[in-house]
């Protein structure tokens, strides 16, 4: 994409992880770019790589679980850039707990973060998506294609990001608006050491997805980002409705 085009993407849970390398890739692309996360010293960090590709970058630190933040999220890219073409939903959670174990305000919680808060950004983005003919894409999870234990209300919360993504792109399609998502599997971000996950924990848990994932080994964000993009752009103009595993094969695994 040429870098006189001023776009304008809304990357959430962009402190990190596949949110950061999204941003960072979007903007080199020549987007300008809102990135918002709840930790606004992270949100620097990417932002300084961002400019690095001279393209202007809205930093919004804010907890998407509160609506009136999600209002703010899309008035603020508005103003700040005049349009949004591209919205990418990367901010997530991740928590252990079973039927038996998960406690209601565990499992609402997640929903308001996984779910929840991806419904509201695209039905406060469709007004001013529809000027652009733009574009959402959702990062969802192998777990909202496959059922996997003692990670209960994850797995619900992100079988329920397909489904959005499913009945968006059906609904919003007349108006040339495409929704996607991606799926997936085992990347090497902060998602789980913020679930409570230990250095030791994390690389013992590393190791082991090297052999439940047939490729042999975890992903990386930045290929997460390279698809992302992919779908952002013209080249995907006729894909709208999509759930795209990334997942080194892991979807088509038995449990092990």
């Amino acid at each position: 994409m040429s870098k006189e085009i001023s776009k304008t993407a809304l990357i959430t849970g962009a402190s990190s992880g596949i949110g950061r390398e999204t941003a960072v890739k979007l903007a080199g692309e020549g987007y300008n770019v809102s990135i918002t996360a709840r930790n606004n010293t992270e949100l620097e960090v990417t932002r300084k790589r961002i400019s690095e590709n001279e393209n202007k970058c809205l930093i919004l630190p804010l907890d998407l679980s509160i609506e009136e933040n999600i209002e703010q999220c899309i008035n603020k890219t508005i103003d700040t850039f005049s349009r949004l073409d591209v919205l990418v939903n990367a901010a997530g959670i991740i928590g252990s707990g079973s039927v038996e174990t998960t406690e209601l305000s565990d499992w609402d919680y997640m929903m308001d973060i996984n779910l929840r808060s991806v419904f509201y950004l695209m039905s406060c983005a469709v007004l001013h998506l529809k000027k652009t003919k733009g574009t959402i894409i959702n990062v969802s999870s192998v777990t909202g294609l496959r059922a996997f234990p003692n990670i209960l209300s994850y797995c619900v919360s992100k079988a329920g990001v397909d489904q959005l993504t499913r009945c968006a792109a059906l609904e919003l399609a007349p108006d040339s608006i495409r929704v996607n998502a991606i799926n997936p599997g085992v990347m090497v971000t902060n998602l789980h050491k913020r679930s409570g996950m230990d250095e030791k924990k994390y690389k013992e848990f590393l190791e082991h997805s090297t052999s439940t994932h047939p490729l042999g080994r975890v992903g990386k964000p930045e290929e997460a980002a390279e698809l992302i993009a992919f779908l952002a752009s013209e080249k995907a103009g006729w894909i709208t409705g999509t759930t795209i595993s990334i997942d080194g094969g892991r979807a088509q695994t038995c449990a092990r």
